[in-house]
C-alpha cells in the first residue's frame, strides 16, 4: 500500500485520491491497493470507515476527489467497480427468502466446482452439511433460519464465486467465534493474488494486514503496518488497546462456528 500515485499503482491499481462529502465525514483520504496485498481499514465507531467504502464504490458521492483503476480515472465507479473486477460485502449483508444456492449464485453462472470452491473458502461446508436440504434449504426472510456468522458467510461466498480482482468487505467476521474467523481469513487470502479491501478492527486481520489505515472522524490519522503504527501513533494504539481487550462478538444471534 503506498500513496495515491505512487510507482507501481498499476498492478491493481485501485487509487482513491482526496475525496471529500458533503458534511466533511470524509476528507482528503489517498489510498494505493496492489494485487495480492490486504488493506484493513480500522478506527472506532463512528470514525467513518463505512463511508470510505461507500464513496470509493461510488455508492455516495464525493464533492470533490478521484478513483483510479489500473492508472485511469473512472468517471463512474458505481457502474464501473462491480464484478468481475470487485465485489462488495456490506456490513449488513442481504439474504432474500430463497434457496442457499439462489442466494449465493443471483444468477451467476457459476458450474458446481466453483459453488463449492467459494463455499469452502468461505467456511460454510460443515454447516451446509448440517442444514436439512443442503444448498437447496430455503434460508427464510433476511436469511433468518441462518445464524449471524452463517449470513455472512453466505454473503462471503456470494462474493468469491465471482472471482473478482478486488474483495470489499466490511466487518464480514464480527458475528464468528475466533477458530472460524481465523480459517475464513487464512482461505480468503490463500491464493497469492488475492487482492482485500477490508474494515474490521479485529486484531487477527491487524496482524496480517500488508497496510493499515486507522481513522477518526472522516479522517486517516495514520498509515502503516501493525509494527509502525503501534510505534508511532497514539490514535492506533488506542484503536489496538481496545480491540485486544475481552469482549463479546458484536451480534445479536451470536458468534458461532
Amino acid at each position: 500500500m503506498k500513496a495515491a500515485g505512487g510507482a507501481g499503482s498499476t498492478t491493481i491499481g485501485l487509487q482513491l485520491a482526496g475525496p471529500r462529502i458533503l458534511g466533511g465525514f470524509i476528507d482528503g483520504v489517498a489510498l494505493t491497493i496492489h494485487r495480492g496485498e490486504l488493506v484493513v481499514i480500522t478506527g472506532r465507531v463512528g470514525s467513518s470507515k463505512t463511508t470510505l467504502l461507500r464513496v470509493l464504490l461510488g455508492l455516495l458521492a464525493a464533492q470533490r476527489g478521484h478513483v483510479f483503476w489500473n492508472g485511469k480515472e473512472i468517471e463512474a465507479p458505481s457502474s464501473f467497480l462491480r464484478p468481475p473486477r470487485i465485489a462488495y460485502v456490506p456490513q449488513v449483508p442481504r439474504l432474500f427468502s430463497t434457496t442457499l444456492r439462489d442466494n449465493i449464485l443471483l444468477g451467476h453462472p457459476a458450474d458446481d466446482a466453483a459453488l463449492a470452491h467459494a463455499i469452502r473458502r468461505s467456511v460454510l461446508e460443515a454447516d451446509l452439511a448440517r442444514l436439512p436440504d443442503g444448498l437447496e434449504t430455503l434460508v427464510g426472510p433476511r436469511g433468518m433460519r441462518l445464524s449471524g456468522g452463517q449470513v455472512q458467510r453466505a454473503a462471503a461466498a456470494r462474493a468469491l464465486v465471482r472471482t473478482p480482482d478486488l474483495l470489499v468487505l466490511d466487518d464480514i467476521s464480527s458475528a464468528l467465534d475466533v477458530e472460524t474467523e481465523a480459517r475464513l481469513w487464512e482461505r480468503i487470502s490463500a491464493p497469492p493474488d488475492a487482492t482485500c479491501l477490508v474494515v474490521s478492527y479485529r486484531p487477527y486481520l491487524l496482524e496480517r494486514a500488508d497496510g493499515i489505515l486507522a481513522m477518526e472522524a472522516g479522517q486517516v490519522k495514520a498509515v502503516g503496518d501493525l509494527r509502525s503504527l503501534l510505534a508511532t501513533s497514539p490514535t492506533f494504539r488506542e484503536i489496538w488497546a481496545r480491540t485486544t481487550a475481552p469482549q463479546e462478538p458484536e451480534t445479536t444471534r451470536g458468534a458461532d462456528g
